[in-house]
């Protein structure tokens, strides 16, 4: 029997979004740890909502947003709620 294979970790941003780059440095630093840490590690996907009207028109008051499997983390910029997605969909 195979392990179910990680979700990957979503970001949606648009460019020149100050809060964006901050969540993207939280989630990188969030990652690496659990990488190092021998724990569960999805990839990281930036998605440009700039490039997709539908994601513009669902995201534009909410970015930076995160989606892991079926969660979703609006406004991610705690990196303790962000940790908190982490350990709740991939420790579980």
């Amino acid at each position: 029997m195979h392990p179910t294979p990680l979700p990957d970790l979503i970001l949606y941003s648009r460019p020149g979004c100050g809060l964006c780059d901050e969540a993207r440095r939280d989630v990188r630093t969030l990652l690496e740890a659990r990488r190092t840490a021998g724990l569960a590690t999805p990839s990281l996907i930036e998605r440009d909502i700039t490039t997709d009207p539908d994601w513009e028109r669902a995201f534009f008051g909410s970015i930076p947003v995160l989606e892991l499997g079926e969660r979703r983390l609006e406004l991610a910029t705690s990196p303790a709620r962000v940790r908190r997605l982490l350990i709740d969909v991939l420790d579980a």
